[in-house]
């Protein structure tokens, strides 16, 4: 089903109203996920249900005028023209948010790298830089696990992005980022590269099985590192669970409890062993095809240069910009876009309007 097959996506608005008339559904683990995914698909129908009769309104607007002028209606008809092209335009994003999970919100891990200081507040600048994206789109913003230096920055932080394709859109944010710029913590002020890894994986339905063995799993528990003041946990509620087959490691300590704080672990686990799978079955398709690609930090897919020229340029959709203080502000729609058309076509951007070295 594509995203604008109005039959499918009626077929799955069907399907799914079934699954809601079942005995027993509400009290199921997956009745929220279900009745969003309902919400949105009934909320496409009518959208594009919408737009269908705009525009056999204008093809009937269209006709008349081909017979004879009507200055009101010609005017009338460019303005609801113009309207129409604009509303289409921002329904583009759905060809490009059409992979299974696009909808879902996401859990997003930001890992500073090596550089000390430098990589730790730039790991702080780019958790910042996808909460204010997150908020501007009116996404809530969850931290599940924080951990400060107590000098400066942050070591790795985890937190999750709530809202209808926080995923879609955050997916190809994955990767290795690289920041150019003269060192605030270097007092010879000399030029410094530091580097930060993002992870991102869908928050999964309940209905989406994940085998987890108790015995595969190792559950420990530590007291919250707070900021300090009245909110610092003063018992052992933090959770680390760890996944021994994979190595997979999940901290908790954004809930008030233990038994809330494990399970916002194991809904994480199971988010991250789902992206594992995925990408072993992606990579032994591109093994079989004769596609390698290297995950070294070398192979950075965005750079951020600050000095001595300044310059956002993304390696793999070849977009380019100038304004960077706008995308650590979290102006990131045009990468994401530029980036998800790429993912689609292949086709990097030819001419971004940006300029300098990589």
């Amino acid at each position: 089903m594509t995203v604008f097959d109005l039959p499918g996506l009626e077929a799955r608005s069907q399907k799914l109203s079934e699954l809601t008339l079942r005995e027993g559904f509400w009290e199921s683990g997956g009745a929220l996920e279900v009745s969003r995914e309902l919400s949105s698909v009934v909320s496409r129908i009518d959208e594009f249900k919408a737009l269908e009769s705009e525009l056999e309104e204008l093809r009937t607007y269209a006709l008349i005028l081909s017979e004879g002028d009507d200055e009101e209606l010609q005017s009338e008809f460019y303005v609801r023209a113009r309207r129409l092209e604009d509303e289409l335009e921002s329904k583009k994003k759905y060809v490009l948010l059409d992979d299974e999970y696009d909808i879902s919100g996401a859990v997003v891990t930001v890992h500073a790298g090596s550089g000390g200081l430098d990589s730790q507040d730039w790991c702080e600048m780019l958790f910042r830089m996808y909460a204010r994206w997150a908020e501007n789109r009116g996404y809530g913003v969850k931290i599940i696990d924080e951990l400060r230096d107590a000098e400066a920055g942050i070591k790795s932080v985890t937190f999750e992005a709530e809202g209808e394709y926080a995923y879609g859109y955050l997916k190809g944010e994955a990767g290795v980022h690289r920041l150019v710029r003269i060192s605030p913590f270097d007092s010879a002020k000399r030029r410094h590269t530091s580097f930060t890894s993002v992870e991102v994986v869908p928050v999964l339905p309940d209905s989406v099985e994940i085998e987890i063995r108790p015995e595969d799993l190792k559950i420990d528990t530590f007291r919250s590192s707070g900021a300090g003041g009245q909110h610092v946990n003063m018992t052992d509620s933090a959770v680390r669970i760890t996944h021994i087959p994979t190595g997979i490691v999940v901290n908790c300590q954004a809930e008030r409890s233990q038994h809330m704080n494990r399970a916002t672990a194991m809904r994480v686990l199971r988010s991250k062993l789902f992206e594992r799978m995925t990408r072993a079955r992606k990579e032994h398709l591109e093994s079989l095809q004769g596609r390698k690609r290297s995950i070294t930090w070398g192979s950075q897919i965005r750079s951020y240069t600050l000095q001595p020229f300044q310059l956002v340029k993304d390696h793999r959709s070849n977009l380019e910009t100038g304004n960077v203080n706008a995308i650590l502000d979290g102006d990131l729609d045009d990468l994401m876009i530029a980036y998800l058309r790429f993912a689609k076509t292949g086709i990097p951007v030819t001419d971004s309007g940006g300029g300098g070295e990589e």
